[in-house]
């Protein structure tokens, strides 16, 4: 039972960075509208992956005893990671279109 939670945190965290790469390839490519999007559906894969650690800790919190394994360590910190990447994705998403509007100003002057 615990090794399908695991997974599921492993899996969709991981989902959540695809997505949030893909996002930042898509800003370095300007368009901005699909970059949007996926990290709209990173935000979404990391909430699943978010629920299912709630659950995690609801249990332990009402006594119910989580063998703590390498494979949990694993999926908290698979978890983990992503959100600090999509995070800084985010930011670096807008940086792009900050340097793509500067670009932009820059070559309409000259």
């Amino acid at each position: 039972m615990i090794e399908q939670i695991v997974f599921d945190i492993i899996v969709h965290a991981g989902n959540a960075r695809t997505e949030a790469y893909a996002a930042l390839k898509a800003a370095e490519a300007g368009d901005f509208e699909q970059a949007a999007e996926l990290l709209q559906r990173a935000e979404e894969e990391m909430a699943i992956a978010h629920k299912v650690q709630t659950g995690i800790i609801q249990q332990e919190a009402a006594g119910k005893n989580i063998e703590v394994t390498l494979l949990v360590v694993h999926a908290q910190d698979h978890l983990m990671t992503a959100i600090a990447e999509k995070n800084l994705i985010e930011s670096m998403v807008g940086m792009q279109k900050t340097i793509r509007e500067l670009s932009n100003k820059l070559e309409g002057v000259q």
